[in-house]
């Protein structure tokens, strides 16, 4: 039961990360989706994948990232003494935000050429996706009433 609970908070906090952000950047007409902006970097830089194979690409390693956080939930809530409350899905989507952030602005720095963002604006947005991603995980823990 664990593994599909770890799986289907990745699905719905990514989805719902990924959907906030798709809806910031129609909101604001901006290039706000990391889906988009991964195949962008690994254009830019040089790694050679199909048109098909390059979006499927970056979906993946999107959804892989998610996984990652999750993962990196479990552990906390397995290993110390902290349980997966409001709270915690407040704290771990800032903590993640942060950790986006710092990831994102060096994934920007491979391409020689980058992505006709504003930066602040994105990382702003990235930061509070993050929060919706980790009270979205809480929500599925949640849900199943695990680790209370």
């Amino acid at each position: 039961m664990e593994i599909l609970i770890i799986i289907l908070a990745t699905i719905a906090g990514t989805t719902v990360m990924t959907a906030f952000s798709y809806f910031a950047s129609e909101a604001f007409n901006k290039l706000w989706k990391e889906p988009v902006l991964l195949n962008i970097v690994i254009s830019r830089a040089n790694i050679e994948l199909s048109p098909k194979r390059k979006s499927a690409f970056g979906w993946a390693i999107h959804y892989l990232i998610g996984l990652a956080f999750v993962l990196c939930y479990e552990f906390i809530w397995n290993n110390f003494d902290v349980d997966p409350t409001w709270f915690c899905g407040l704290i771990f989507g800032m903590i993640s935000g942060f950790i986006g952030i710092f990831s994102w602005y060096f994934l920007f720095k491979l391409p020689k050429e980058k992505p006709k963002i504003k930066f602040k604006q994105y990382y702003l947005q990235l930061f509070i996706a993050h929060i919706f991603f980790a009270l979205t995980v809480i929500a599925i823990y949640k849900l199943f009433n695990y680790n209370q």
